[in-house]
């Protein structure tokens, strides 16, 4: 009977220590990125005004805003890619002698312009500053069409994926024998912040011709994923 028992204990252990290989697994995440040029920009630029008058600080603004899109239309941009992104007015005070009384008024408007020529932004950026544009608030970048690259890029997260856990089973004796889980972390699009805008305004001296200068880098695709492989 004790030798009966013994071999039972043992058969258990023998097929828990089976049950337990057979069930390995191995959890990893992988990423991939992709490349791709922007074909669209955003410029955000517009006017400041000052004035002691409200009314006179407002008009200046409106005539510069209405001088910079005739420029703009002029230049090819169509109507719609012209738009108002932020309007503002606010008041400084001068106080002396505990006294607050009104300084001046300062206006200011600005306008989102959408370029799909990008060879074109900086010209368009001079063209305005030259109707009376005084700030530049920045320039965004993307690209209309990323399914392919999104694609390309789950793709590059998955073979990242077992490539870590290949790695990881033989390090550990075990072989992937499929998978058990795979799930989709997201899928991103975002610009190179290394090197991926440069503008610069350029006061031109005579006979130079120099302007603004706008090169945009290659946004990211970005994609990564979360992969349960079965192993023994």
């Amino acid at each position: 009977m004790k030798k009966l028992f013994v071999l039972f204990i043992a058969l258990v252990m023998l097929l828990t220590a089976a049950a337990v290989q057979a069930e390995s697994k191995i959890t990893v995440s992988g990423t991939g990125e992709i490349r791709v040029s922007a074909d669209t920009a955003v410029v955000s630029l517009g006017v400041n005004a000052r004035d002691k008058d409200v009314l006179k600080a407002q008009q200046k603004v409106n005539e510069s805003i209405a001088a910079i899109r005739t420029a703009l239309t002029e230049q090819g941009v169509n109507e719609e890619n012209i738009n108002t992104e932020f309007i503002n007015i606010y008041v400084t005070y001068d106080y002396q002698n505990d006294q607050e009384t009104v300084e001046a008024y300062n206006a200011s408007s600005t306008l989102a312009i959408k370029v799909t020529e990008m060879e074109k932004v900086g010209a368009l950026i001079d063209a305005a500053f030259a109707s009376g544009a005084n700030t530049l608030n920045g320039i965004s970048f993307s690209a209309s069409d990323t399914g392919d690259a999104k694609a390309e890029a789950l793709q590059e997260a998955v073979a990242d994926a077992k490539k870590k856990a290949d790695i990881l089973a033989e390090a550990s004796g075990l072989t992937i024998t499929g998978i058990e889980k795979i799930s989709e972390d997201g899928v991103y699009s975002f610009e190179n912040n290394i090197g991926n805008v440069y503008a610069k305004m350029a006061v031109a001296d005579a006979g130079t011709g120099s302007g603004t200068v706008v090169q945009a880098a290659k946004l990211i695709i970005s994609a990564s994923v979360s992969i349960t492989y079965s192993a023994e």
